[in-house]
């Protein structure tokens, strides 16, 4: 069943409606491989995408629609290349064992 979710998923196109940088709707979203309340890190069916703030809070995640709802205040939006995702996860270990 995860394999069907999956393809399903990569049928959604990928779109971030930004309000005011104080709420951001994200689709096409396939999983939130981390977060906290300065940064997400999701994997879109477009790429990696990596969100900054501060105050940032998950609002929604609807895993079925692939669609994700953060609030707080949005400093920065960047797509990541796939080979830079562990040094990113390294960098999130890092700073948790500071």
């Amino acid at each position: 069943m995860d394999k069907d979710h999956t393809s399903t998923i990569q049928n959604y196109t990928h779109g971030i409606t930004l309000v005011e940088r104080k709420n951001a709707l994200i689709s096409g979203v396939k999983k939130i491989e981390s977060f906290d309340d300065e940064e997400f890190l999701m994997d879109t069916v477009m790429g990696m995408l990596v969100i900054k703030g501060e105050s940032l809070e998950l609002l929604k995640l609807d895993t079925l629609q692939g669609n994700v709802s953060i609030k707080g205040l949005i400093k920065s939006l960047a797509y990541i290349e796939e080979g830079t995702k562990k040094d990113k996860e390294n960098s999130i270990i890092n700073r948790l064992f500071k």
